[in-house]
């Protein structure tokens, strides 16, 4: 972890020092987002409650207290959306066709919508799988920025993948620090990347 990454892990938990291997395991998905390691009967019960199957226009401060009911969604695949789960000390993107929710993200403390959010409830065991494997797909995508070593890399590689599904304007809203937890560098490093004129030569591998 570059000297960057600590300072910001080091200011962003004042009052308790942040578990590096933790971050690391969270950013890479850890085993838990694995279709085949989620069990579905730890998420049948979730399936009984009485939610719509479908949400638009919520707030994020509604969609914040479905995940910590543990309700289980899905990202509207048919759309250029996605949600941006910040936890205590990073962020996870999941992009069209990843599940949220469940086990997953009860830890969650805030959420940012990206583009005309979309949510879906999962009817099926299959389509539940498939959702795991999806949101799994997208945090490692994440994790191509964060296995660069400088912070400026990292912050023009999660740029350049986000410009890759969304247009100017959505990602213009999305705040400096949000896109620094997404990638562990400080929000001063997105700040002067977004402003550098050119971009990096560095390469996003599809």
């Amino acid at each position: 972890m570059d000297s960057e990454t600590r300072q910001y892990y080091q200011v962003a938990s004042r009052e308790r020092p942040s578990s590096p291997a933790s971050v690391t395991r969270s950013l890479e998905g850890c085993e838990s987002v694995r279709g085949d390691l989620v069990r579905d009967d730890a998420i049948k019960p979730l399936q009984e409650l009485d939610y719509p199957p479908q949400l638009e226009d919520e707030t994020p401060e509604q969609i914040l207290e479905r995940l910590r009911q543990g309700q289980l969604w899905t990202v509207n695949s048919r759309r250029r959306n996605g949600l941006i789960l910040c936890k205590e000390f990073h962020a996870e993107f999941a992009g069209p066709g990843a599940a949220i929710g469940s086990v997953l993200d009860l830890d969650c403390q805030r959420v940012i919508p990206v583009g005309n959010l979309s949510l879906l409830r999962p009817e099926h065991h299959k389509d539940r799988q498939n959702a795991y494997l999806i949101r799994r797909q997208w945090i490692k995508l994440t994790q191509q920025s964060t296995d660069q070593s400088e912070p400026e890399k990292r912050a023009q590689m999660v740029l350049t993948q986000f410009e890759t599904y969304f247009d100017q304007d959505t990602i213009a809203r999305i705040p400096d620090e949000v896109f620094a937890l997404l990638v562990g560098v400080l929000p001063y490093s997105i700040r002067r990347t977004r402003r550098t004129p050119g971009k990096l030569n560095v390469k996003v591998k599809t």
